[in-house]
């Protein structure tokens, strides 16, 4: 047990930062603002703020995220007692919002004033031991890195934010569930072009959970009204998964999983959980061979000692996949005229997809960017 208790402290507790963030509104005069709305089923504790315990009422705000100036990719610095605006992230300004119908009124404008081609919503659902400024940090970073056009959405569960606490985050999954099925909605009713769900870690079991449950009560739902899912380094059971997806009629598309074999968090959840094999650890495409969706093997990327995170904490996979459109294309059914975009080992079982990137595709990536005279925010 202490050989466990060990592993966990040393793999997880570096995967959220304990610090909470305060607002510091001269942030926004040096960093780079970041607008979150975000809904979230935490309580408030005795001091203020959102903490671990559960709310059954969701509360609505807009976080402005001050990103950093000396911002590098992948990099989240949480702020110190004593806020160092050139290189930590921090909450500028906060607006808090009466009921669900003044945040869908807001939303909805926000989306309105986004040019035609880009009025979309990405929706980040967070993972296992994160705190309420985790999860809105890493939704402003993922948004700023990867240059994701439209509006952002954070959905904050309420997980305990302690490496302890897994059993904690878990059940509260279960508890959320109505609560993102109601976020669902309400940014349904904004009025998007297009809704993306991304989740991490923990949180994709949410999002698997919420889409299973309307699909129950609305066949069909999901797949008329998301645009499409990226599930990172799910802590989800392959059984549970396939399970959860049975009941979905009809996946959203593009559906893509990033998973890597040196997850080592992932590898201590499959002990925890008595060795059942976790979703972002998979390794055989023929396991999801009749399920529409792109497995993205990133285990060359990783750069963390846990590795739970590659997707957002590598500078190089941010690089490679940093053109949206080229990576929409690789997720697309048209595997015929996406197998180019993104160049890798390429394996087609029935209805799934396996890409395995490399390292050195990042001087491909660099050299095509470089020659259609496309410059990025401090790369090719």
């Amino acid at each position: 047990m202490n050989r466990i208790v060990f592993l966990i402290l040393l793999v997880l507790i570096g995967c959220s930062d304990r610090t909470l963030a305060p607002i510091v509104a001269r942030a926004a005069l040096t960093g780079s603002i970041e607008k979150v709305y975000v809904a979230t089923s935490r309580d408030v504790n005795l001091e203020g703020n959102f903490a671990g315990a559960r709310n059954y009422d969701l509360s609505y705000l807009t976080l402005d995220i001050a990103v950093p100036p000396e911002h590098e990719a992948g990099k989240i610095r949480a702020p110190s007692k004593t806020p160092k605006l050139e290189t930590e992230f921090a909450i500028a300004g906060r607006r808090d919002f009466a009921s669900p119908k003044t945040f869908v009124t807001d939303l909805r404008q926000s989306i309105a004033r986004d040019p035609s081609g880009s009025r979309e919503v990405t929706i980040y659902v967070h993972g296992y031991n994160n705190s309420f400024s985790d999860g809105a940090f890493r939704t402003a970073q993922l948004m700023y890195d990867f240059e994701i056009p439209g509006t952002a959405v954070h959905y904050s569960w309420p997980s305990a934010a302690n490496p302890l606490g897994y059993t904690h985050d878990r059940d509260s999954v279960l508890f959320a569930r109505d609560g993102l099925e109601k976020l669902l909605r309400d940014v349904r009713s904004a009025g998007p072009s297009r809704i993306v769900l991304i989740g991490h870690s923990m949180g994709t079991l949410l999002i698997m959970e919420a889409l299973r449950q309307i699909d129950i009560a609305d066949p069909g739902w999901s797949k008329r009204t998301i645009g499409g899912v990226i599930l990172i380094s799910p802590d989800i059971d392959i059984d549970v998964f396939k399970s959860q997806a049975g009941r979905v009629a009809g996946l959203p598309e593009p559906f893509a999983i990033f998973v890597s074999q040196k997850d080592r968090a992932l590898s201590l959840s499959a002990r925890l959980n008595g060795s059942s094999a976790r979703l972002g650890r998979i390794s055989d495409p023929s396991e999801l061979a009749e399920l529409p969706v792109t497995l993205v093997d990133v285990s060359e990327f990783a750069n963390t000692p846990a590795a739970h995170f590659t997707l957002g904490t590598s500078p190089a996979l941010i690089t490679l996949l940093g053109d949206a459109q080229a990576l929409e294309k690789a997720f697309s059914r048209d595997r015929a005229g996406s197998a180019g975009l993104l160049p890798g080992t390429l394996l087609t079982v029935q209805n799934a997809t396996q890409l395995i990137l490399s390292p050195a595709l990042l001087l491909t990536n660099e050299a095509q960017c470089a020659n259609n005279g496309i410059p990025r925010r401090g790369r090719c």
